[in-house]
């Protein structure tokens, strides 16, 4: 027996007790009545003024912290509830913010959402989104493994840029065609309809993932052609919303060019210059089993690079991406790190940025204007048709058999949180109306919520072949 067990031990309870109330009447309640005496006889005369202690309460920081945590809550309540009705958990949080938000929630009980979300608790509540949305972008950086594309190189360049291209296209004829409707007073023409065209042509890689793993499509050729598609759509549109958000920030085309170049002399900086300095620390950190060493050094660097960006007139959350990309690739140094920061962005950040774009959602906005629904419908059959035909043809003219082709279309059409950050910095940059808003972030929810229904829908054994065929196929298309 150790010696403090053996001491007590030695000491009987009712002794034990005893000592106990000797030593808490002596040690702490004489100190404190003493020091009581001492404030009541001071000699200091006994006006209300003099003995009321004045209360500094914030409410302010109360009413934040509940509003984090009723969002929150009913944002993870929904989550799990959505694969019950066999959706993503995405779908369920952010069909919750747009409930939470003025479309539902404030037309239906508008001081019930008055006390929700009270006024003072909105700046909290947006510096918490814009950090989830940095942070949810750096990992989506961290996640983009280019060496996928060894031996699927020229298909998933072809197919995920084919989904991306025709999607683009159709984008910005439809923002020219709405232009007199949906153009923001004083907004550059050009950043308006760019930023359309890739609102309508991105992926939502995480989700995407979540899809494939519910679907068991996830080590098929549907799946890996399809996560590879996505993770080269990704990076390209992120690069093309850099210049987009580049033109939209400056008057002047040059300023635009200027702009642009200086973001690519930052990435060149990250990727040729920092990402070997950074190789050598994570290999350090796992040699000398110190993981924890890179959890700092990430979420510093990736902050820091995203207030670069945001300084060079270019969102933060492009410098997140590119310190994402520069990231040395480790299986065990990327699960590391999604664990210990995507956790908390994913469980609290990205709800309340969710809660954000849902009070920036106004359906009511819509209202009974039949135009404004006609152009949702069109908006909407663009966005699908042009994304499922961009890819699914590129995939099956690559040779890819048709249930493939339509399965890879049908995955390419989700977008989801990717869709919200982008249309999210559109709204901040003043490039998308009110209503051209509402009607993106509707597109967003119902094409990503098609997509595992028509998944099982399609799936078919015959139409699901080993990885090693279609990388095989790929192979010889190389030779």
């Amino acid at each position: 027996m150790p010696q403090e067990h053996h001491l007590v031990a030695q000491v009987s309870r009712p002794r034990l007790r005893h000592r106990l109330v000797a030593v808490y009447a002596g040690m702490v309640v004489v100190p404190v009545g003493l020091a009581w005496a001492l404030l009541t006889f001071n000699g200091v005369p006994h006006t209300a003024s003099q003995t009321a202690l004045p209360v500094h309460f914030d409410t302010t920081v109360a009413r934040t912290l509940l509003t984090v945590a009723i969002v929150v809550g009913l944002c993870k309540l929904a989550g799990w509830l959505a694969p019950r009705v066999g959706q993503p958990p995405v779908v369920g949080e952010i069909a919750t913010g747009i409930v939470l938000g003025p479309s539902v929630f404030g037309a239906l009980w508008p001081q019930g959402a008055q006390w929700l979300v009270p006024p003072q608790v909105l700046p909290g509540l947006n510096i918490l989104a814009e950090l989830g949305v940095v942070l949810f972008v750096f990992l989506t950086g961290l996640d983009l493994d280019l060496s996928r594309l060894r031996g699927r190189g020229p298909m998933a360049l072809a197919v995920g840029h084919s989904g991306m291209a025709v999607p683009f296209l159709l984008g910005v004829t439809v923002a020219g065609l709405g232009a007199e409707r949906f153009t923001p007073p004083g907004s550059n023409f050009v950043a308006y309809s760019l930023f359309l065209g890739v609102a309508l042509a991105v992926t939502a890689l995480p989700v995407l993932a979540r899809i494939l793993t519910d679907t068991e499509l996830q080590h098929t050729s549907v799946g890996m052609l399809a996560m590879t598609c996505a993770a080269t759509t990704d990076a390209t549109a992120w690069f093309v919303l850099a210049a987009v958000l580049a033109l939209a920030g400056t008057a002047s085309a040059w300023g635009a060019v200027a702009t642009v170049m200086g973001t690519v002399a930052f990435a060149g900086v990250l990727l040729l210059v920092l990402r070997p300095l950074l190789a050598r620390s994570v290999a350090w950190s796992r040699l000398s089993e110190r993981p924890a060493m890179v959890l700092p050094v990430a979420v510093v660097a990736a902050l820091l690079s995203a207030v670069t960006t945001e300084l060079m007139g270019v969102h933060a959350m492009v410098g997140a991406f590119l310190f994402g990309l520069a990231m040395p690739v480790r299986d065990e140094i990327r699960v590391w790190l999604r664990e210990h920061i995507g956790v908390f962005t994913n469980t609290v950040l990205l709800p309340l940025f969710f809660a954000v774009v849902g009070m920036g959602t106004q359906i009511g906005s819509l209202g009974a204007d039949l135009g404004a629904w006609a152009w949702f419908a069109v908006i909407l059959v663009t966005a699908v048709g042009s994304k499922f035909g961009g890819s699914a043809i590129a995939a099956r003219a690559m040779g890819t058999s048709v249930g493939e082709s339509l399965q890879i279309g049908v995955l390419m059409n989700c977008r989801g949180l990717t869709e919200l950050v982008v249309l999210g910095i559109g709204m901040q940059l003043g490039l998308l109306t009110q209503q051209l808003f509402t009607i993106l972030v509707l597109v967003a929810l119902v094409s990503t919520a098609m997509t595992t229904p028509l998944i099982r829908l399609l799936q078919r054994d015959r139409w699901s072949t080993p990885v090693h065929s279609l990388h095989q196929s790929a192979t010889s298309m190389t030779h």
